[in-house]
């Protein structure tokens, strides 16, 4: 057993560092690089892996972690702010394209309850192809990034009463799960409510006591512990565990330690993430393709037809610019994850055959793999007849722009912490004392846990986006590791230095700061002003 995961574990990581960077060197983007690579190891390439079913469910924790990092980003009241996008486009958006698809599939013969269930699936789109393309190409501020991350949260919400549709339309209807409606209601409503009360009276004081602690493999572990944990407990009450880990992200968006587990979580992430479409790769049923490869094809692109028709048509009423109606529709043109999921229980249920169920699940596979061919076709080709029409809008959801970061708030960063914020100048102060940070926060600083040396810490704080860096860290050797990382990741951005001495003044200038005060310069020349007076 140790063997084969080993083996296997070996075998996923020399297809990725082969595969993905080949194909961003060729311009075909990460995702199909992954996708690629499981393809090639999958049972339908070298045979190199069978277990295709348990990789794909292990792997879908990379979207969990995904959305948990999303909702660390979107404070409740941003969230709430978000509603109109969420329940009205979401709703337009799933209902218009499976009508759509509903409406096509009576045409041709199909028989309505396997068209309903058909296109209701079908209407779904991939959460992890559509947020990581967003994240590559930093469209997540953009009104197109907005609408389509609004869609996408509204989806998982309408995957949950599809699920639950299949058995009323299937042959084999469970009787005992109708029984118990009102109990399994009240379960998820008693889970709902303590994840909220416990995310904010549990959660928070057990990551103050970890973090003090000062043991930071002991901190990584208690989130993947929160995630897990909250993401099986939505899973229990039968929610998707994606939308219940990002619940509980959006619980902790406002918490001092978001930062520090953005930066724990994010390489989990994006090698779980990477795994998924590695196996989704591998599901890819050739089998099925070849023996009616034509009526495969013309189902694809009779898929990707109409609802591209229909996302481009909702661009408009969206506000989406001109320029990035044609990406919006791309993003969200395949099919999803859920669709997976509802496929395997109409299956089960008997509201098609399991022949049709496998069509159904390779048309979701082949439009995954469509996605990036679709945004290159975009980048290439319609891309260059719009430049210059869209211009850069203004990031709504990272509210990480023109701010100042703070790095060390100590006596010295306190002082020009209020300076800063009495002239209403937006901060993000990073400190790693867990006492000193839980007692600014109570008097209304946004003070948040972390050790600011480290480079992903300082890109989730938004150091790409900031104004200015003032570095105000005590330790000398810690203080001159900020300024080389800033210097070598983020080189625009303006650093303002405090100087503990004139060793420390050199050193930094060293590094190329040219604003630098030493703590003890001005003071003592003030003092001494004063003696001669």
């Amino acid at each position: 057993m140790e063997h084969s995961l080993l083996t296997n574990a070996l075998i996923y990581l020399a297809a990725a560092v082969v595969a993905v960077p080949l194909a961003k060197r060729l311009g075909l983007g990460a995702v199909l690089g992954y996708l690629l690579a499981g393809m090639a190891i999958g049972p339908w390439g070298l045979q190199l892996v069978k277990d295709v079913e348990d990789i794909l469910h292990f792997s879908e924790f990379g979207v969990v972690l995904l959305l948990f990092l999303i909702g660390l980003e979107l404070e409740p009241d941003r969230l709430w702010s978000l509603r109109r996008q969420i329940f009205g486009w979401g709703t337009a958006q799933v209902l218009l394209v499976a009508a759509a698809l509903f409406g096509a599939a009576l045409l041709v013969g199909i028989e309505w309850h396997t068209a309903l269930i058909a296109a209701l699936g079908l209407s779904l789109s991939s959460t992890a192809i559509a947020l990581a393309t967003l994240g590559e190409r930093n469209l997540m501020g953009t009104p197109a990034g907005q609408a389509g991350f609004a869609l996408l949260l509204f989806q998982d919400i309408a995957a949950i009463p599809m699920i639950a549709l299949v058995p009323v339309l299937g042959v084999a209807v469970a009787d005992s799960a109708q029984a118990g409606g009102w109990q399994n209601a009240a379960r998820l409503v008693a889970v709902i409510a303590g994840v909220v009360i416990g995310g904010r009276y549990l959660v928070r004081p057990a990551l103050r006591i970890i973090a003090k602690a000062g043991m930071r493999e002991i901190f990584t572990a208690f989130a993947l512990l929160l995630v897990i944990a909250i993401s099986l407990l939505m899973q229990w009450v039968g929610m998707s565990m994606a939308l219940g880990a990002f619940m509980a992200g959006v619980l902790l968006a406002d918490s001092e330690y978001r930062h520090a587990l953005e930066t724990d979580l994010e390489p989990f992430k994006g090698l779980l993430l990477g795994l998924f479409f590695i196996a989704v790769g591998m599901s890819v049923d050739f089998g099925v393709f070849l023996s009616r490869p034509l009526l495969i094809l013309g189902l694809v692109l009779g898929f990707l037809a109409i609802k591209l028709a229909v996302l481009f048509l909702l661009s408009f009423r969206f506000g989406i610019a001109r320029g990035q109606r044609w990406l919006f529709a791309f993003l969200l043109s395949q099919g999803g994850e859920f669709a997976f999921v509802v496929f395997g229980a109409a299956a089960t249920a008997r509201v098609f055959a399991p022949e049709t169920g496998s069509m159904l699940v390779a048309v979701v596979a082949l439009s995954m793999v469509s996605t990036p061919l679709l945004l290159l076709f975009h980048d290439k080709v319609l891309e260059p007849r719009y430049r210059g029409q869209n211009k850069r809008e203004p990031d709504a959801i990272d509210d990480n722009e023109d701010h100042v970061i703070i790095a060390g708030f100590g006596r010295f960063g306190q002082i020009i912490g209020r300076l800063l914020n009495a002239n209403r100048v937006k901060l993000t102060i990073l400190d790693h004392d867990p006492d000193q940070i839980e007692l600014l926060r109570r008097f209304g600083f946004k003070v948040f846990y972390g050790d600011a040396t480290r480079v992903d810490l300082l890109t989730a704080a938004g150091a790409a986006k900031a104004r200015a860096l003032v570095l105000a860290i005590d330790d000398i050797d810690d203080s001159l590791a900020l300024a080389d990382a800033v210097r070598e990741n983020f080189p625009d951005l303006p650093i303002r230095a405090r100087a503990r001495n004139v060793t420390h003044l050199y050193q930094l200038m060293d590094r190329g700061v040219t604003i630098i005060e030493r703590e003890t310069f001005e003071s003592a020349l003030q003092l001494g002003r004063r003696v001669l007076c």
